[in-house]
């Protein structure tokens, strides 16, 4: 191609690239922004008026002293104290698992027979319902001991957890570049330090954030915590003994007569809220951090 015809070629290319979008194309685009905006706000308008409700009946009860009192003393503090242990052992449970399996699918069985029946397996557990999963692990822990408890509570949040994290860090890992890899193998890095330095290290904050969604799944979980940790209007003896927690508390407490305790319930909705809130900005920030080191 001679010089001549190449440079035709890019002046007629700059002036497709520059020249306005026709009147139809313009007012068409203009319509299907304003349709998806329309349709987030539909979608909005459920979320916020929830938040209104619960933010403006329970502000009013909020008071410090519930944040030390059980809730045989109109506080929640032992149903905080229950939450943050159950959702922890469920964390410390699922995540080293999770994270584990989410990169033994994608980088070493993706073509496996083993890899694809974990999939598939994962991919089921996504879809079984909380209920079921609190009745698994009332049969595999509460019957054997006899007793209901935090273990056996962060056990059924840990199932709940677990294909979440593997389907996202499996996820998070197929977007890092081919290119990434084969650099760190071009300068002698070997299958496991390319995909653990390299490849999980650029993928951490998708898989940290698959890891709160997990998290604030399991913290709203009301079904399988009736099953396993039951609930305690006082504060807990042990791992192995009956714990209260802010979404069973809410449950119990709904339909109560008592007003005080009704408004127990709102104020609890808030400090669930805020608590999911708190974890999420904080592992933002985690994030952010090491993404600019």
């Amino acid at each position: 191609m001679s010089g001549y015809h190449k440079s035709q070629i890019e002046a007629y290319l700059d002036n497709e690239l520059f020249k306005p979008l026709p009147k139809s194309r313009q007012l068409f685009t203009y319509l299907m922004n304003a349709i998806a905006l329309g349709f987030t706000v539909v979608a909005l308008i459920p979320l916020l008026s929830i938040l209104w409700e619960i933010i403006t009946r329970g502000i009013s009860g909020l008071k410090l002293e519930m944040f030390v009192n059980p809730v045989i003393d109109f506080g929640f503090g032992n149903a905080i104290l229950g939450t943050a242990v159950i959702v922890s052992i469920a964390t410390l449970l699922s995540v080293p698992v999770g994270i584990l399996t989410g990169i033994f699918l994608s980088e070493f069985g993706r073509t496996n027979p083993t890899a694809k029946f974990v999939r598939f397996i994962t991919n089921i557990l996504t879809g079984v319902p909380s209920i079921i999963v609190g009745v698994f692990a009332y049969g595999i822990i509460v019957l054997i001991t006899k007793k209901f408890s935090a273990i056996a509570g962060g056990v059924a949040l840990a199932t709940i957890m677990l294909p979440v994290i593997v389907l996202t860090t499996e996820e998070a890992l197929k977007l890092v570049p081919t290119e990434q890899r084969l650099a760190s193998a071009a300068l002698g890095g070997n299958r496991l330090q390319t995909t653990f330095r390299i490849v999980v290290t650029a993928a951490l904050p998708a898989i940290t954030t698959g890891i709160l969604l997990a998290v604030a799944r399991a913290s709203g979980e009301t079904a399988p915590l009736i099953f396993t940790a039951l609930f305690s209007l006082d504060w807990s003896e042990g791992l192995l003994s009956p714990t209260a927690s802010l979404p069973v508390l809410i449950y119990n407490l709904y339909n109560d007569p008592d007003p005080q305790k009704h408004q127990l319930v709102w104020t609890t909705s808030i400090v669930l809220l805020g608590l999911i809130l708190f974890v999420s900005i904080i592992s933002r920030l985690v994030t952010r951090k090491r993404k600019i080191k």
